[in-house]
């Protein structure tokens, strides 16, 4: 009775991770379904979005369904500003990494877009400027 007793948590450890993988494979697959045809795109844990015909949209993944939270176009960019996640509006130095967002500013309109990685951050900055001078 004791050995059972042992081997308990972990069978219940591994039907968790299996929810929880199971979980995540549902995202991954809303997410490519959201995604598909987009010129960019991104799936992390601050959310989802992607760059197409010149409108940028995000989401995030509430309830088994992905939820927008906002879209911006892409012609009307003005300037972009990565700046920390929780801290009003600080701006991120280059030698910063982890969670932040990407303010999009243009047509009298902000608009802000969380990352979980300003490394990727840093790459959509240059691929959306680049994206906004082609569109005008």
């Amino acid at each position: 009775m004791s050995h059972a007793l042992l081997w308990l948590p972990l069978l219940v450890a591994f039907v968790v991770l299996t929810a929880l993988g199971w979980l995540e494979r549902r995202r991954q697959r809303l997410f490519l379904e959201w995604a598909d045809g987009a010129e960019l795109s991104k799936l992390d844990g601050g959310g989802a979005a992607r760059l197409i015909n010149g409108q940028l949209e995000w989401s995030s993944f509430e309830a088994g369904q992905l939820r927008p939270q906002g879209s911006f176009t892409v012609s009307k960019l003005e300037l972009v500003e990565l700046l920390a996640l929780g801290s009003g509006d600080a701006p991120l130095t280059e030698e910063s990494h982890g969670p932040c967002r990407l303010r999009l500013i243009g047509d009298g309109v902000q608009r802000d877009i969380p990352f979980t990685d300003a490394d990727r951050a840093r790459r959509w900055i240059e691929e959306l400027m680049q994206r906004s001078r082609c569109d005008l």
